[in-house]
């Protein structure tokens, strides 16, 4: 059987701390820019530093959010922050946009890269695209069923994700 692995949401240090005491093996948050939660209390650069060597000294892989489209005047400063994010030793990126993608993959490919579910991947066509550009993973969109979910996931080598509690979106995949 396959190890299952508990990926849990932070929003701030404190709930990064409990999740990882209450046995996460990943965290994923918002950094200071380019996330679907903007206005949320999210991590500071310092914030995202602690967490990070926090979560890796207790074997924690940590992700940050990417999972919004960029317009074309905000690339450069998604570049830069991506290169940030970078240096600070993070495991992986939840990402949005495929201009974002390419530019992982060309500049970062040990990062892991997980396609978020606001790229609504909601078939086997859809996960054997993003298997084949080089994702890491893929979080299902919300509408898929259990029966979409098992027959995605048996058909396509790439691994998948889903909520099972806690969406709140009241749009199609956190749209």
């Amino acid at each position: 059987m396959k190890k299952i692995e508990l990926l849990a949401p932070a929003g701030d240090l404190n709930s990064l701390y409990s999740a990882i005491s209450n046995g996460a093996t990943s965290v994923y948050f918002g950094g200071s820019s380019f996330n679907a939660r903007m206005y949320a209390n999210n991590f500071t650069d310092e914030d995202i530093i602690k967490a990070i060597e926090y979560a890796h000294k207790r074997n924690v892989k940590v992700f940050v959010t990417l999972n919004i489209l960029i317009k074309d005047e905000e690339i450069n400063e998604v570049k830069e922050y991506i290169k940030k994010l970078y240096l600070f030793n993070i495991d992986g990126l939840i990402i949005q946009d495929y201009g974002v993608l390419n530019f992982i993959l060309e500049n970062y490919n040990d990062l892991i890269i997980s396609c978020s579910t606001q790229t609504t991947i909601d078939d086997l066509e859809g996960a054997l695209y993003f298997q084949e550009k080089g994702v890491n993973r893929v979080v299902l969109a919300r509408e898929c069923d259990l029966e979409e979910i098992t027959s995605i996931s048996k058909k396509s080598a790439l691994p998948t994700e889903v909520f099972i509690h806690g969406g709140m979106c009241i749009s199609y995949s956190g749209r």
